[in-house]
């Protein structure tokens, strides 16, 4: 599904390199886990991916089955079924959550949107991530604390139906609860879209608890250092970043 090659990726009109010589794929119907400390790339990769403006990439490839995504725009990317459940969510003044949704809907499908069937759809989506339906006529994110923008993302996701979902810190502002009702509805939906894939960037593991992921992978100085399973992830939890440093460490002496 996705293709990442010798990625190397700086802050655009600076010479500071946050990606370098990065690789990656991920196959249909698999959950990625990358994690790593600050400052090492993770939130600037799922930007790349869609093709955030504040970074160039200076070599390397991103395909996505087999298509090469380096010149598209982040609405072209977007429709080929990507999608970015971003870590602070952007509020957009003046755009209800419904007009935002239907106008993305249209777009991904090329196609006019059926009133009833998209009312019908979104008031359920509603219910699943247990968010009052008022939402609907609210500005996106507007005034919304940070659980509820974090649903908002997931409920975008549910009426999108995207191929590959890049979870961006997902846990960050969520109470335990909520972060149950978030997963579960990720959950289900990769019960439903079973060629639908994961890419989920955290610093801590707790998110793994209920999204299991088939590779964890750590990332340091702008590339993966090492990959594992779930394992991996509570062989940090034990002992730190710093662990892995010493394990590194240690094989090189060996």
């Amino acid at each position: 599904m996705l293709v990442i090659k010798d990625l190397k990726v700086k802050v655009s009109d600076t010479d500071k390199v946050i990606l370098d010589n990065f690789n990656l794929s991920i196959n249909e119907g698999e959950v990625h886990v990358i994690m790593g400390p600050n400052g090492t790339g993770k939130s600037t990769l799922a930007k790349t991916i869609l093709g955030h403006y504040k970074f160039e990439v200076e070599c390397g490839d991103i395909e996505f089955y087999g298509k090469k995504l380096n010149s598209l725009s982040t609405d072209e990317r977007a429709k080929l079924g990507i999608f970015l459940a971003m870590q602070d969510p952007t509020e957009i003044e003046g755009v209800s959550n419904s007009e935002f949704l239907r106008t993305a809907l249209g777009e991904v499908s090329g196609s006019k949107v059926n009133l009833y069937e998209f009312i019908t759809a979104i008031e359920k989506a509603y219910d699943d991530v247990s968010l009052n339906k008022d939402m609907l006529h609210r500005f996106v994110n507007k005034g919304f604390s940070g659980g509820e923008k974090k649903k908002n993302e997931v409920l975008q996701l549910k009426m999108l139906k995207p191929k590959l979902i890049i979870l961006d810190e997902l846990d960050s502002g969520l109470d335990v609860d909520s972060l149950k009702i978030v997963c579960k509805n990720i959950n289900d939906y990769l019960k439903e879209n079973k060629k639908a894939s994961v890419l989920i960037i955290t610093h801590y593991p707790r998110i793994l608890d209920y999204l299991k992921p088939d590779y964890v992978h750590i990332m340091k100085n702008g590339n993966i250092k090492q990959t594992g399973d779930l394992s991996l992830a509570s062989f940090v939890e034990k002992n730190g970043y710093d662990g892995i440093n010493a394990v590194e460490e240690r094989d090189l002496n060996e």
